[in-house]
C-alpha cells in the first residue's frame, strides 16, 4: 500500500453510503473536477462508522472514496501530509485545527541521507 489514496472515485449518493460498511477508517471527499476537497476519518466516536460520517455530508461534494483502516488516525495524519506534500496546501475544508502540529513528508530528503555500512560488507 503506498502512502497515497488511489481508490477509485464513487458518486455520494444515498444508495451507495447506504451500503458502507459500519467500520472505522478513512475518506476523502472531491468537488466535480475530482479534486480532493476534504480528508476525514471515521474514529471510535463516529455513530455507525464510514456509513455515518459520509451520511452526514450527503449532497455537499459529488465524490468520494473510502479506505477501512483501524489505525485511522495514524492513516488521516498521513493522507493530510500526503496532499500537502502534492500540492503546497492542505485540502480546502479541512480546518486549521485539523491540520495543526503535521510534520511534512520529503521523499527527497531520503536519497540525500547517507547510509553508513560496514567495510567489507
Amino acid at each position: 500500500m503506498g502512502v497515497r489514496l488511489k481508490k477509485p472515485w464513487l458518486a455520494l449518493a444515498p444508495e451507495l453510503v447506504a451500503s458502507l460498511p459500519g467500520q472505522l477508517g478513512v475518506f476523502q471527499l472531491a468537488n466535480e473536477h475530482r479534486e480532493v476537497v476534504y480528508i476525514g476519518f471515521a474514529g471510535a466516536r463516529s455513530l455507525f462508522g464510514l456509513k455515518g460520517e459520509l451520511g452526514h455530508r450527503l449532497g455537499k461534494w459529488p465524490f468520494f472514496r473510502v479506505e477501512v483502516n483501524m489505525a485511522y488516525r495514524t492513516r488521516y495524519r498521513e493522507l493530510l501530509m500526503a496532499h500537502f506534500s502534492d500540492h503546497g496546501c492542505y485540502p480546502t475544508e479541512n480546518t486549521a485545527e485539523e491540520t495543526a502540529g503535521l510534520g511534512r513528508l520529503s521523499l527527497t530528503a531520503l536519497t540525500k541521507i547517507a547510509v553508513k555500512t560496514k567495510v567489507g560488507s
